[in-house]
């Protein structure tokens, strides 16, 4: 069996494919895909086979795919406004080269979510139904790592900032989501499946920063703000506005309760609970 992963380069994409590895999937059966192979070098000195793959370029995907049984399609984290047209061009690619399974990362809940992402999603989404793919949705909530790689300012100033007032979010780290992935495509009887994947402890912001304080030592609040008022505190730090634009647009859809989810899929998925908030702070400040 050969599994076709884009986005290798990412963080999500070498952590499925660490987490195949370690499930027994032989090297030489996973194809990792980016679009700058260099980056994955490491991943072809243990044996597994490294491509190019732009899906901008319709002509590097099909012999990226070429051979693939399953494929973990990861949503492109290019401009919004391309990533469909990417992404649909990535689905055919897959299914000219026959196969059996696409596995997509995309959003929980982008069925009804009106965020910016979720629309990018959910239309991808569509996009596969109406190509009769034989496809699993993977709809991640937020990765964890959203809020502790914030830590080291929110230690600095005090407060964490959003634009979720008292919404609650089913956050995980982005191991547990690839132990996820790693087990739809290493077993059978997924196609079709729509898994709303998100850890076991939803928390509010507020109560993220009481957990960030209990394990610091440190006084740290959270501070609500306006979407926009959010969106020019995350340039000021450096965001780019696309990305800060998008950022505070999925704060507002965190409030809706569109990153929530009580399946329980993602624990049921991977074998045993997800990593609560308490325990990816603790690490994070290790």
């Amino acid at each position: 069996m050969t599994i076709v992963v884009t986005g290798a380069t990412g963080q999500l994409g070498r952590l499925t494919i660490e987490a195949m590895l370690r499930r027994g999937v032989p090297a030489a059966g996973i194809v990792a895909t980016g679009r700058d192979t260099a980056r994955i070098k490491d991943l072809a000195d243990r044996g597994v086979v490294t491509r190019r793959a732009d899906f901008a370029d319709p002509g590097s995907l099909a012999v990226a795919f070429a051979g693939a049984e399953k494929l973990l399609l990861i949503s492109a984290s290019i401009p919004v406004d391309e990533r469909l047209a990417n992404h649909r061009r990535a689905v055919d690619a897959a299914l000219t080269a026959g196969v059996s399974l696409i596995a997509y990362t995309s959003m929980t809940r982008a069925d009804t979510a009106r965020t910016i992402l979720a629309d990018t999603h959910r239309a991808t989404e569509e996009y596969l139904r109406e190509r009769n793919a034989p496809a699993v949705m993977l709809r991640n909530s937020w990765y964890l790592e959203n809020y502790t790689d914030q830590l080291p300012l929110a230690l600095q100033h005090g407060t964490f900032l959003g634009a979720a007032g008292k919404g609650t979010v089913s956050a995980a780290t982005r191991t547990d989501y690839a132990e996820a992935a790693a087990v739809v495509l290493t077993t059978e009887g997924h196609t079709g499946a729509v898994y709303e994947l998100g850890g076991d402890q939803a928390f509010t912001l507020t109560e993220l920063a009481a957990t960030a304080s209990a394990a610091t030592g440190m006084p740290i609040t959270y501070t609500d703000l306006p979407a926009g008022a959010f969106a020019h505190a995350l340039t000021d730090a450096g965001v780019p506005p696309e990305l800060a634009r998008i950022l505070a647009d999925s704060d507002l859809g965190l409030g809706r309760g569109e990153l929530f989810t009580d399946t329980g899929d993602l624990s049921h998925l991977i074998g045993r609970p997800t990593t609560t908030l308490a325990d990816a702070i603790i690490a994070a400040l290790r």
